[in-house]
């Protein structure tokens, strides 16, 4: 069956590179936690991605990521956590995590170092296997699960508003989760390695930006690339923007978005250029909200006397 072959295929790619999300631009904290924090916001996220549209037992990710600054002794702290959902098939991943990250300023820019502790769940539910042999001991015949501890480590450098880069690691530990009580089935999880970067370049109305954004994933046996682009308008009431997205020999995208006091919502499709269909791509949706939480900016919550009045 032509579904069996799709996800094994999509598998093996998880397992090197977990989820490619389409909008992984929007996702900065989640790809290399020492984004955590940056900006002075609260900055929350949820994302769900349905990929492989029209074939059975299809994948889906689901994610939810919130950071923000930590204001002790100075500004330069920044902690967040995250759940994660992902499904395929008969296999279920769930990834909670929390991360803190240290910035200090280096350069006109900052410079930011962060960890993150990681527990990881596996399931594999082997009662929806249709096997010729249901006694085959290489499957399970009903569910089973696993947990491990896991560590992810990452290093950024952002220039002020204009441009950043960074590497981050996940699965450092390369954990093995063993499924079941019996423990005999088991589930190896390799490091994967990323690099991150991006530029927006303004114009001279200042409305108009373009972002450009990419992230490279590896572990060193295989890799995936991923470049988008973004138009965006900030107006005096909401922002909106609009973009292409590219990852050579796997996809292209689409990407829309918009703004309005402080609520995200994006939309995104990814068109497979592999032989899957154009049509069986991935729908993304990304919904967040941001809010400024940097108390000690200048001028902020200052009061006149109204004895001075």
């Amino acid at each position: 069956m032509l579904w069996i072959l799709l996800m094994l295929c999509s598998l093996h790619a998880r397992a090197q590179f977990d989820m490619a999300l389409t909008n992984s631009w929007a996702l900065q904290s989640f790809y290399n936690p020492a984004a955590a924090g940056l900006h002075g916001k609260l900055d929350v996220k949820g994302v769900y991605s349905m990929q492989m549209r029209g074939f059975e037992d299809a994948p889906a990710t689901m994610l939810v990521t919130a950071d923000l600054p930590l204001f002790f002794i100075n500004a330069s702290h920044g902690a967040g956590l995250g759940f994660m959902n992902d499904q395929a098939g008969m296999f279920t991943t769930k990834k909670i995590y929390l991360q803190y990250a240290y910035h200090q300023k280096l350069l006109g820019g900052r410079l930011s170092i962060s960890v993150r502790p990681v527990l990881l769940t596996e399931s594999f539910d082997g009662s929806e296997a249709d096997l010729i042999d249901s006694n085959d001991p290489a499957f399970a015949s009903s569910e089973v699960k696993g947990t491990a501890f896991d560590l992810d480590c990452g290093l950024r450098y952002t220039y002020k508003d204009v441009w950043y880069a960074g590497i981050s690691a996940m699965h450092l530990l390369s954990p093995t989760i063993t499924l079941g009580d019996d423990k005999t089935h088991e589930l190896s999880i390799g490091s994967v390695f990323y690099a991150t970067g991006g530029y927006k370049l303004k114009f001279r109305y200042p409305r108009y930006a373009l972002a450009m954004d990419g992230i490279l994933r590896s572990d060193f046996q295989s890799w995936r690339g991923d470049v988008t682009a973004r138009l965006m308008y900030d107006g005096k009431k909401h922002k909106l923007y609009g973009g292409l997205m590219y990852s050579p020999t796997v996809s292209v995208g689409l990407l829309l978005g918009f703004d309005f006091h402080g609520v995200n919502i994006g939309y995104s499709y990814e068109a497979y250029t592999g032989g899957v269909g154009a049509l069986n791509g991935t729908h993304e949706i990304v919904i967040g909200y941001q809010t400024d939480l940097n108390k000690f900016k200048k001028g902020k919550n200052m009061h006149k006397s109204v004895r001075l009045l």
